[in-house]
């Protein structure tokens, strides 16, 4: 019996490999491979898809969080509010700029940041807020915006697992000052290597980022106005994408479908939480993370030794998972003082040892979905 992954992209490959062949030999042809009418025209394409005025591609999504905060001038001094449940990417590209990451604990049911708290964390030092759209399940914009809005700070939405995600009919990335994007191969709109994005609908913040992106340059030449980076989009990547960001709506719906199927085949299975979809919102379930609750087997047995050894069975049985995230942030060798205990983040810690994330990839069989359910349910007896 075949080995179903947590992700498969060469089933993704046999239906659009064509297309991807055609438009990589047409920018090999043209020998433009950095910039040129490639990353122009997908920068237009996502622009128009998020719905915003700009789009700056660049190498990675850890980049356009590093650009984001550069363009905002945010640095040495200054705090920024974010989620201790997440990829580090998100938290260290706030310390690479000089800035302090400031964690706020995350809901139980999404994973996402806790609003109630995010006001009680602000200091006069608090210059943006980072929230994480986790799993693909949008932040509650409308909330956040509003709590922004009364102590003027800055929004950066960290859309790295959310492209196509929506809050309240609008798209992530469109609602905050600046939207930040990954293009790893595993994300929902994933190149064949690196590649990130920038959304902002703010042109002065736009040319800023531009410039960063390019050595600190804005019209090529060697005249240079700031310490930027080499952080470009390569143009075989580019054409990759706008072939790609044709089938995303597809694809996104495909990830609904078997999210709505898992929901409806676990929903009765005791010692596991299902995800929650934000009332308000559209996620685009770039993971299926549940938690896993089973009883423990002995006093001295955490509940992520428990998770692991469901995780471990079902490995067995043929069935790959993942653990997103083992390790809250502010537990990170980086972010630990020793000299001082890190705040606890109760809710971050708990989910740490409990989520887990099943199979999902768009081209997900139900036979094959049937086979990780039904692994999962002998592995929690």
């Amino acid at each position: 019996m075949s080995k179903i992954p947590p992700f498969d992209l060469s089933e993704q490959y046999k239906i659009i490999g064509d297309e991807v062949n055609a438009a990589v030999l047409a920018v090999l042809s043209s020998g433009r491979y950095i910039g040129g009418a490639a990353v122009e025209g997908f920068e237009q394409q996502f622009a128009d898809y998020i719905s915003t005025s700009e789009c700056i591609a660049c190498n990675s999504g850890t980049d356009a969080l590093y650009l984001a905060l550069r363009s905002l001038n945010i640095g040495a001094g200054d705090e920024v509010i974010t989620t201790p449940f997440t990829f580090i990417a998100t938290a260290e590209m706030i310390s690479a700029v000089g800035a302090t990451p400031v964690f706020v604990d995350i809901e139980a049911q999404t994973f996402n940041l806790d609003l109630d708290l995010v006001e009680a964390a602000m200091t006069e030092r608090t210059r943006a807020i980072l929230p994480v759209h986790l799993f693909g399940q949008p932040v509650d914009m409308t909330r956040l915006m509003a709590i922004a809005q009364r102590h003027n700070l800055a929004i950066i939405e960290d859309c790295a697992q959310a492209v196509g995600a929506e809050w309240a009919a609008q798209k992530v990335g469109s609602i905050g000052h600046i939207g930040c994007f990954s293009f790893y191969p595993t994300k929902n709109l994933g190149a064949c290597g690196d590649g990130g994005a920038v959304t902002t609908n703010d042109p002065a913040i736009a040319a800023r980022m531009r410039m960063l992106r390019d050595h600190g340059r804005r019209a090529g030449g060697y005249y240079h106005e700031a310490i930027g980076v080499n952080s470009r989009l390569d143009a075989l990547q580019a054409a990759i994408l706008q072939v790609k960001l044709r089938y995303l709506d597809t694809w996104n719906q495909q990830r609904r479908a078997i999210a709505d199927r898992y929901q409806h085949l676990l929903q009765h299975v005791p010692n596991i939480a299902p995800p929650q979809e934000p009332v308000g919102g559209k996620g685009v379930w770039n993971q299926y993370t549940l938690r896993v609750l089973g009883h423990t087997h002995s006093a001295e047995q955490t509940k992520s030794s428990y998770r692991d050894a469901v995780r471990q069975q079902l490995q067995a049985d043929g069935v790959s998972s993942m653990v997103y995230y083992p390790l809250p942030l502010h537990l990170q060798p980086i972010y630990t003082d020793q000299a001082q205990p890190p705040k606890l983040h109760p809710i971050a810690e708990r989910a740490a040892g409990e989520v887990l994330s099943l199979p999902m990839f768009p081209e997900l069989s139900p036979e094959e979905q049937d086979r990780v359910v039904y692994s999962l349910k002998d592995c929690l007896v």
